[in-house]
C-alpha cells in the first residue's frame, strides 16, 4: 500500500492532510490501496490545479472520498459522472465498484487531463474521462444512471443530467442538507422532465462516518 501523504505545503505553510479513516477499509476492502493512492494524488495536486481549496485537506477523506464512495451500493451498469472535476464522485466509486462502468464528464482541459492521468496511474479499467459539457454530448450517450456532486443547484443540474439517462434509468445526485428544499424549488423542472419517484435518501447509516444524501429519481 502506498505511504500516505500526511501534510502538504501551501503558500509557504504546512497544511495537515486527514489520515485515512478506518471506515475506508470497510468501503474499499482489498482496493483501499487504490483509494490511498488517489488521496495522495489529490493531496499532491489539489491546490496547485484548483481541484481542492486549502481548507479541504484536513477533511480530504471524510468530506470528499468517503462521502462519494458511500453511494457505491446504489449503482449498476453504466454510470455517467457530470462535472467530475477532481474525479468526485466517479473515481472513488470506480475503485469501490470495479463491476460498474463509469464515464467522467469534465469540460475543463486541465482537469480532464488530470483525470486521464489518474485513471492510468491507478490502472482503472472500468472508468474513462470525456472532455465536454454534458449538454453537448447528450445525443451521443445514454447511461443507466447519472450522478454528480457539488456541481449546481438541482433546478440547474437536472437539464444537464436527465438527457444523459436512458429511458427507465435513474439520476443519483449527491446533495447536502438543503436537498429537500432544492426539490421544492425545482418543481417546474421536475415536471418538465417527467421525473418519477423523486426522493431524498441517506446512505452509509451504520458506518462510522456521516451519511451521504442523494436525490434519486426515475427518468421516464
Amino acid at each position: 500500500m502506498p505511504e500516505a501523504i500526511n501534510e502538504v505545503e501551501i503558500e509557504g505553510e504546512r497544511v495537515e492532510v486527514e489520515a485515512r479513516p478506518a471506515v475506508a477499509d470497510e468501503i474499499f476492502g482489498d482496493r483501499v490501496g487504490l483509494a490511498q493512492a488517489y488521496a495522495n494524488a489529490l493531496a499532491r495536486d489539489g491546490e496547485l490545479l484548483g481541484l481542492l481549496g486549502p481548507l479541504e485537506y484536513p477533511r480530504l477523506w471524510t468530506r470528499h472520498i468517503i462521502n462519494s464512495a458511500l453511494i457505491a451500493p446504489l449503482l449498476h451498469g453504466e454510470v455517467g459522472d457530470v462535472g467530475s472535476g477532481a474525479g468526485l464522485p466517479g473515481i472513488p466509486l470506480a475503485i469501490a465498484r470495479p463491476d460498474v462502468q463509469f464515464t467522467l464528464i469534465e469540460p475543463m482541459e486541465r482537469r480532464h487531463d488530470w483525470l486521464v492521468q489518474q485513471i492510468g496511474d491507478l490502472e482503472l479499467d472500468n472508468v474513462k474521462a470525456v472532455r465536454g459539457r454534458a449538454e453537448d454530448i447528450a445525443e451521443t450517450v445514454a447511461f443507466d444512471q447519472v450522478t454528480a456532486r457539488a456541481v449546481a443547484a438541482l433546478s440547474k443540474l437536472l437539464p444537464w443530467t436527465v438527457p444523459l439517462v436512458k429511458y427507465g434509468g435513474e439520476i443519483v445526485l449527491l446533495k447536502g442538507r438543503s436537498a429537500e428544499a432544492e426539490i421544492t424549488k425545482a418543481a417546474k423542472v421536475i415536471r418538465r422532465y417527467g421525473l418519477e419517484d423523486i426522493r431524498v435518501e441517506e446512505v452509509g447509516e451504520g458506518l462510522d462516518t456521516e451519511p451521504t444524501r442523494v436525490v434519486r429519481a426515475t427518468v421516464q
